[in-house]
């Protein structure tokens, strides 16, 4: 059972020890409840008169023996009565794929950490909209890099991660799509095990496969395609690595790639890959904008140019794109896009 109950302006009594309550308190701060701390012990000086809620933090022997005594109080007093667990042990540091963006693809076990974390270090693609709710007894720091800028360099980002953790508090490292899909998530892990500091991995859904999805776009399909291969598009890519990835066949999904798409298209030319293969960019997968633009290999630089496609986007090559389309009843626009643009 779920109940959810308007604590704004009403008195809460916390009982457990200070440490172990922070999380406790502060979330029920954030909810707008006037908190009163007292430890266990002195309970039975609480008046409760004014009360509607008291919750007993902790989770030992003691604590449910206490319980017992308090709950039966708070029932003669009409007062509502919950127990919730404290924060024990070291700083931990747990680092959190918070998938495209979309708050509806967060894995229970990510919302969990980010309820129990003392400190968020988020990403510029991470569900960020309603990070304050997800974790209300957080402090949030951004630390996301722009194209071309980094608000904090990656080496400072594991120095914070290490920091916090090492003064005892529980930090959740936030990102989009998958911590250990193109997201240093292996490196903040080393810095972190490097200092003896507990660090834990909640995958997430990775863009490369969610988002050419939320355009309808399967990366696989039975008779057209076997195998995907996700690429980082930061950086142009060699003439070797084209001509590898045209000999390949199936899916390419190229993530953070649109302003490489012209040396990715030439390339995989030059390599041999057929000009009417088809192409499509997914702009801001899962968002209200979100966006679909289709071509060719011989089309898409034109068409990218022509709608403006600007990051985050992912590139899909493969007749992939085909089957998406169809499947949208959009194979005739591919077919009306391609003739046009190539005329």
């Amino acid at each position: 059972m779920q109940l959810e109950i308007d604590l704004a302006g009403q008195r809460v009594v916390i009982v457990g020890a200070a440490r172990a309550s922070r999380r406790v308190v502060a979330r029920y701060r954030a909810a707008g409840a006037d908190v009163e701390c007292v430890a266990a012990e002195s309970f039975d000086a609480v008046d409760l008169a004014a009360a509607r809620l008291v919750v007993l933090v902790g989770g030992g022997q003691d604590d449910m023996e206490a319980g017992e005594t308090l709950q039966e109080r708070c029932r003669n007093a009409g007062v509502l009565f919950s127990r919730e667990a404290g924060a024990v042990g070291p700083g931990q540091v747990t680092l959190v794929g918070g998938g495209p963006g979309a708050l509806g693809l967060l894995t229970l076990d990510a919302a969990a950490a980010l309820r129990d974390a003392d400190v968020v270090l988020y990403d510029r693609l991470a569900p960020t909209r309603d990070l304050a709710a997800l974790a209300p007894a957080a402090e949030l720091v951004d630390v996301g890099k722009l194209p071309g800028h980094h608000r904090v360099p990656q080496s400072g980002i594991n120095d914070l991660l290490v920091q916090h953790a090492l003064a005892g508090r529980h930090v959740v490292r936030l990102k989009g799509g998958d911590p250990f899909v193109f997201g240093r998530g292996s490196e903040e892990l080393a810095a972190c095990l490097a200092e003896g500091v507990p660090c834990r991995v909640v995958p997430g859904v990775s863009s490369a496969i969610s988002v050419p999805a939320a355009a309808g776009i399967p990366v696989t399909h039975r008779g057209v395609s076997h195998l995907f291969t996700v690429v980082s598009g930061h950086a142009p890519l060699t003439d070797e690595e084209h001509l590898h990835l045209a000999g390949l066949g199936g899916t390419i999904v190229v993530l953070m790639g649109v302003s490489t798409l012209p040396q990715l298209v030439a390339g995989l030319g030059r390599a041999g890959m057929r000009p009417d293969m088809p192409v499509a960019v997914v702009e801001r997968g899962y968002s209200a904008s979100q966006r679909t633009t289709a071509g060719t290999l011989a089309t898409i630089v034109t068409a990218a140019g022509s709608a403006r496609c600007q990051s985050p986007a992912v590139l899909v090559i493969g007749e992939v794109v085909r089957v998406g389309l169809e499947l949208q009843g959009g194979a005739m626009h591919l077919a009306r896009l391609t003739e046009s643009l190539a005329s």
